[in-house]
């Protein structure tokens, strides 16, 4: 028992710099660990595959950098970003598959067009609009969200406490002035591998 405790003490340490007090969602929004419904051991686990697939596209091509991004939730990688071509698009899909553990892929990378300054600032104001609503719902664990926003149309990633959080986020992001769809992918907390008990 003592030999355990020392060597998850050695670990904790050691992966402390892995993981972190917190960790930077798809768009820069920061999720602390503490309040993430994951375990531990999922929180690192995911880490890993969201490092090992940003090698393996950085591996590909540097450009990929800058264009795209990645975000893994219990297994479920999702990918957002642009690309120049659609053969590219299925290319880091395939990316995503073959790294271990995953369970599935949602693929929202777009290809690129002309830079639309006026679309990409309502894009902008959009995403905030959310995020501020969400903050303000009491009801909402907004921590546990990702919020992107292409085209006016919103793409949430997450994990809702239960079945009417997930529904009131939808619903709050449906609510928002000029938002032509709703792409949501939360995960419910029951439906984790392993949660925190």
């Amino acid at each position: 028992m003592k030999f355990r405790l020392i060597l998850f003490f050695l670990l904790s340490v050691i992966l402390s710099g892995c993981v972190g007090v917190s960790s930077t969602g798809i768009f820069g929004t920061g999720v602390s660990v503490a309040f993430d419904p994951r375990t531990v051991g999922t929180q690192i686990d995911d880490s890993i595959m969201q490092k090992n697939l940003a090698a393996k596209i950085l591996i590909k091509d540097k450009k990929y950098l800058l264009s795209v991004k990645s975000k893994v939730l219990d297994g479920r990688i999702f990918l957002t970003g642009k690309v120049d071509s659609p053969e590219e698009k299925l290319l880091l899909t395939k990316l995503a598959w073959e790294i271990k553990g995953a369970r599935s892929v949602r693929n929202d990378i777009k290809i690129k067009e002309e830079f639309n300054f006026k679309r990409s600032a309502k894009d902008i104001l959009i995403t905030s609009q959310l995020r501020t609503a969400i903050i303000l719902n009491k009801n909402i664990k907004a921590t546990n969200y990702q919020i992107d926003t292409y085209k006016e149309k919103i793409y949430l990633y997450g994990i809702a406490l239960t079945a009417e959080e997930k529904d009131l986020v939808i619903s709050e992001a449906k609510e928002i002035l000029d938002v032509e769809d709703v792409v949501a992918s939360i995960i419910l907390l029951e439906d984790l591998r392993i949660q925190k008990e």
